[in-house]
């Protein structure tokens, strides 16, 4: 009966591959009434196309289509019509998307232009959310925790070379892990995603902790006074320079071997101000070179303090780029 009767020849626009059903014979329902109406349905299955724009990703909404109308029929000699409630899901009991949530269906009908004539074209948008909680756990927390594991060397003393520089590394080296991992979770496009920009900054912040340590050493050596003359000297050679070190009262001195030792080495070294120039063009290293005219209009920074400065800076700066992160893409 089902071959004698004449069917539309309805295409999916949009679809990649489809399969009718027969096991064990053709899945077909076909109903005739006595007023000539008719009722045919067919069970298919169908994999279509869904362009999804991945900006937003792991936070990204997408509306999922699917297209059909006539192949060969225009509106002329065929037209297509919703019916009321025509378009419905089974129960979510029976089916499940791991890593989308399903929010509803919307239909919508509009009339395609081409040069065989004007074609209805029925369209089904399956709207999609998709569920963090997996990018949350393999991304993310990771992610913060590496970030908030490389302030650790704020509070490890500027000495401890070692420490500080394998934190550093290893927090670089565990950044980049989770940004390939993150970046083999979605497709290659060429644009910049929410999940770039959240372990992009991440790594930034990393790097820069790793930066801190190597500007505070730098400085900190460069920063240590020239002294004019060796440790050990004579009574007599201390005498003579006397005058050198700016009228200080002498230091405690301990005799030994007929030799003078200093016992406040420090306190006994000329800090040196480069005639004029501070010692790098924007830090001053030495507490003399303050007050020069040269430092005029000039910020002054303690570069030893520059520890003291990143435990507040860091942190705050990491929790306003969240705050703005997460406001932005989840609310606005």
């Amino acid at each position: 009966m089902v071959g004698l009767i004449w069917i539309p020849d309805t295409i999916f626009r949009n679809s990649k591959t489809a399969e009718a059903h027969w096991i064990t014979t053709p899945n077909q329902l076909l109903r005739i009434w006595n007023d000539g109406k008719i009722l045919y349905t067919l069970r298919l299955t169908i994999n279509a196309e869904c362009q999804l724009q991945l900006h937003n990703f792991p936070m990204d909404k997408h509306s999922c289509p699917l297209i059909f109308s006539s192949y060969g029929y225009p509106q002329e000699e065929m037209v297509y019509r919703w019916r009321k409630n025509s378009v419905e899901a089974a129960d979510q009991k029976s089916w499940r998307l791991y890593q989308f949530d399903f929010m509803g269906l919307r239909n919508t009908s509009d009339i395609v232009q081409t040069s065989a004539g004007d074609y209805i074209v029925m369209t089904i948008y399956f709207e999609l959310s998709r569920r963090m909680g997996y990018f949350t756990i393999q991304t993310y927390i990771p992610c913060i925790l590496t970030v908030v594991l490389s302030w650790v060397s704020f509070w490890i003393k500027k000495d401890a070379t070692p420490a500080r520089t394998a934190l550093g590394i290893t927090t670089v080296l565990t950044m980049t892990t989770l940004s390939t991992i993150a970046r083999n979770s979605l497709p290659r496009v060429s644009y910049v995603t929410a999940m770039d920009l959240f372990v992009t900054v991440c790594f930034l912040f990393v790097f820069a902790a790793l930066m801190e340590y190597a500007t505070l050493n730098y400085y900190s050596s460069c920063r240590k006074p020239h002294c004019t003359k060796k440790k050990n000297l004579f009574v007599s050679f201390f005498l003579q320079n006397y005058s050198v070190l700016e009228m200080r009262p002498p230091p405690t001195v301990i005799a030994l071997n007929n030799a003078m030792y200093w016992q406040e080495f420090e306190d006994n070294c000329i800090y040196e101000c480069l005639d004029g120039k501070d010692c790098q063009s924007f830090f001053c290293c030495y507490e003399e070179c303050k007050s020069g005219s040269w430092r005029k209009g000039r910020i002054h920074i303690d570069i030893l303090e520059l520890d003291s400065y990143s435990r507040v800076f860091f942190p705050t700066s990491f929790l306003l780029f969240n705050l703005v992160y997460w406001v932005g893409y989840l609310y606005l």
